[in-house]
């Protein structure tokens, strides 16, 4: 198993990062949402202009997803550092969010995961979307 010189594959690595995350279908992230749990949604604008957001949700770059989660960093997100939270991430289909999600698990998170085939599976299921907020910010997240 692994990849060259002893490192992981993706698959691998995927596999792992999922078996210490709680993922989520489309019907238990709006119910999580609901209840109040935090939803991230890790996609760039480009993706959330053409697909929209979950109403809620709170857009956050995968590239800086760690430094405004941890509470412990001067520039956090207060929405979103709360480790005690659960909190769901939210990427295309459901890959980058369980490696974002473990990230976090590793920041101390202690409720997190990701929603199952992404914001791909939230639409097929014909769950509501907004247009992306600040779409004139594109490129700022």
């Amino acid at each position: 198993m692994g990849g060259q010189n002893g490192a992981l594959t993706i698959t691998e690595m995927l596999t792992e990062a999922r078996s210490r995350i709680r993922r989520a279908t489309p019907a238990e992230t709006a119910a999580a949402l609901e209840a109040g749990a935090v939803v991230i949604d890790v996609r760039g604008p480009d993706e959330r202009v053409a697909t929209g957001e979950i109403p809620g949700s709170i857009p956050i770059a995968r590239s800086v997803l760690e430094w405004r989660c941890d509470p412990a960093y001067p520039w956090h997100d207060a929405r979103v550092a709360r480790p005690e939270a659960r909190v769901i991430l939210v990427c295309a289909h459901g890959f980058s969010s369980s490696l974002a999600a473990d990230s976090l698990r590793q920041l101390g998170f202690t409720d997190v995961g990701d929603l199952i085939g992404g914001i791909a599976a939230w639409v097929a299921e014909g769950r509501p979307t907004v247009p992306m907020a600040n779409s004139a910010n594109i490129g700022r997240t």
